[in-house]
């Protein structure tokens, strides 16, 4: 305990915003309206008057548009677009009415620019009691020249950081929060929601989670087969994987090298390329059927259902996966092998362990340990796997013609079909939250189970 509370304190700083509140001086305080006049009267004038002039281009913001945004941001425009007639030109002139989307973005953004104020506004309470604490005890100011070296040696990390936060913030949490809010409107085709939408709560929640809906029933379907397709997707190619590099990388096994190329070719070959072709190729007048025929293995007239059958549809799709991801986990866990130490195998063979001991005890634990962050990642990937499915099956067959998805559909290409192709944008909204949440706790459970592991020991 004495050890925690030292090194607190000795990271620790005076300069808070408490402190500054508390203890700081009229012109301190004054900072709280008056962005920068602390650093302004303590010999930083030129920093003060940069705040004051942030705070001066906020408020001009506000009160030319950021208000008027904050305002529509509750009711989401009213003004519907007109349609009237020109009688001079003959021809319908339409009005601009509100645009909600519009509405929506300006007024997310102007929260998170106002949050971002608010954050700016801390450090500028702070950075004027800092000088005037160390004025008043007659240390040095920092003048304004020698904050910008500053930014250039020791707050380097600061100037690096600041583009690339700034892009996450407009490329990343800005769409991230629109597209939750989205959620929680009816903006889609439905009842002509696309210009004007209003808030509804949760009420797209409630129609996924019912069952008794055909949009209900599709979710839960859609969401069993997705958890299905990645377990399998990530576990077939990593067990298969496995094998290959446990045989390839034995010592009777000759030519190692020859056999890694041989299945590392494929990996030359884009994968949307592969995935086109055997499309193709499994098609009912494709290469596949077409062979089989000339065979005799099936009717003249007959061909495998290979995307038209819900089930060959679902282990055609696995197949393919095992065969186009093979090669990447036999270039994993082949690296895993090599490493293993010898001794540990010269150990258990000396303690009469047979192959399949050694391989429980020793082979699995240690490339468990090793690809857990791996099996995690492609568990994540294979659940958002748009191209294997997108471009093999296309989510097909559709088996209900109410339904919205077809029998191979993941999460992530229904959402894609009910944005794109349907404009059902709320409950597309709603489906990528759900998603990202499934993710979420999916390998926040496989981390904590997987940290328990290694804290056991191999």
């Amino acid at each position: 305990m004495l050890k925690l509370k030292k090194t607190k304190d000795e990271f620790s700083t005076p300069y808070t915003c408490m402190n500054a509140i508390k203890k700081g001086g009229i012109e301190t305080k004054l900072s709280m309206v008056l962005m920068g006049f602390g650093n302004f009267v303590h010999k930083q004038k030129i920093k003060g008057l940069l705040y004051l002039a942030v705070e001066a281009a906020y408020l001009v913001f506000m009160l030319v548009n950021g208000i008027g945004f904050l305002s529509m941001l509750g009711s989401l425009g009213s003004v519907p677009q007109k349609e009237i007639w020109d009688e001079t030109n003959q021809i319908y002139v339409y009005t601009q009415g509100d645009q909600s989307v519009l509405i929506l973005l300006y007024g997310v953004a102007t929260v998170l620019l106002t949050l971002l104020m608010v954050w700016v506004w801390r450090g500028t309470l702070k950075s004027a009691y800092k000088a005037e604490c160390l004025d008043k005890s007659g240390q040095h100011v920092n003048s304004f020249a020698e904050d910008v070296k500053s930014l250039l040696h020791e707050n380097l990390h600061r100037l690096l950081m600041t583009p690339p936060m700034a892009a996450i913030m407009i490329f990343t949490i800005l769409p991230l929060i629109f597209m939750i809010c989205m959620a929680f409107t009816n903006y889609s085709k439905i009842g002509n929601h696309l210009m004007l939408f209003d808030w509804v709560g949760l009420e797209n929640f409630k129609a996924l989670f019912d069952s008794n809906s055909i949009l209900g029933s599709t979710f839960w379907s859609v969401l069993g087969w997705t958890l299905v397709w990645a377990f399998f997707a990530t576990f077939s190619n990593y067990i298969f994987g496995m094998i290959l590099a446990m045989v390839i990388n034995r010592k009777d096994t000759k030519a190692k090298g020859f056999w890694r190329f041989c299945f590392v070719l494929s990996c030359a070959v884009p994968m949307f390329v592969s995935l086109l072709i055997m499309r193709t190729m499994l098609q009912p007048n494709g290469a596949v059927n077409v062979l089989l025929r000339n065979l005799g293995w099936i009717g003249a007239d007959a061909s495998l259902p290979f995307f038209t059958d819900p089930t060959w549809a679902r282990v055609t799709v696995i197949v393919i996966n095992i065969w186009v991801g093979v090669p990447y986990t036999l270039l994993q866990l082949t690296g895993v092998l090599q490493n293993i130490p010898e001794e540990l195998y010269e150990a258990a063979k000396v303690d009469g362990a047979n192959a399949i001991q050694r391989f429980f005890k020793i082979t699995l634990p240690y490339m468990l340990y090793v690809t857990t962050p791996y099996l995690i990642v492609t568990f994540t990937g294979n659940v958002n796997n748009f191209n294997i499915i997108y471009l093999l099956s296309g989510g097909d067959p559709v088996t209900d013609l109410a339904s919205t998805a077809g029998k191979t559909d993941l999460l992530v290409t229904w959402l894609y079909k009910l944005t794109i192709d349907k404009q059902y944008y709320n409950i597309g909204a709603v489906i990528g939250i759900l998603t990202f949440v499934i993710l979420a706790v999916g390998a926040l459970l496989t981390y904590r189970n997987s940290k328990s592991y290694k804290e056991g020991g191999i």
